[in-house]
This record gives C-alpha cells, structure tokens and sequence, in this order.
C-alpha cells in the first residue's frame, strides 16, 4: 500500500487530481491511499504517508517541511505546476511512485 499525500493551501484545490491519481492508480492495479490535506495539516498527516507532494503554489514551504519529512524518511517534493495545471493525475502519481522508489530503506 503506497500512502500519498498532497498537501495545498486549503486542502481544496487538489481534491479534483486526488480523484485523477486514485482512479489511475486503481487502473494500474496499484494499491493506494491518496489524500490531500491543507498546509497547516501537512506535518500531522506526513507521519502516514510514504511521499509528500507539496502543490505548487506552496513550493516555497519545502524547506519547512524539509525537517520532519528528513527525521520521518518521507521524500517530499512539489507537484509541477503543469500537470497540477491540467489536473494530470498519471503524471503527479508517477513522480510520488518515483520518489517512493527512491527512498532509502
């Protein structure tokens, strides 16, 4: 089970990709919990996912979440501002598989 959350300013913005990423996911096969959360929820919910996707217009607060996200071993990152644009949830899927991919064990 992959554990991905997204983290916006409101929590809102990103719930249409969220149903982008589960419905692709669920195509794949790819057992996943996607879910989004607002900005000041973001560390709360980091300690249960496996990858934090930061929504664009937060890319300026990956150094803050850098800290806990190092101690807890969960890549973060932000979502390109194209594909959160489109709402491309096989692109944002595939960058949190690859950043889960590369964590160290």
């Amino acid at each position: 089970m992959k554990n991905i959350l997204l983290a916006c300013s409101s929590g809102m913005s990103t719930s249409l990709l969220v149903k982008k990423m589960q419905d692709i996911a669920k195509e794949r096969g790819i057992e996943a919990e996607i879910w989004a959360v607002s900005q000041d929820k973001a560390e709360i919910y980091m300690e249960k996912a496996d990858v934090l996707l930061l929504g664009p217009q937060m890319r300026f607060m990956k150094r803050k979440f850098s800290k806990k996200a190092d101690e807890l071993g969960v890549p973060i990152d932000s979502i390109d501002p194209v594909a959160y644009g489109r709402v491309d949830g096989a692109a944002v899927l595939d960058k949190a598989l690859d950043l889960i991919g590369k964590k160290p064990l």
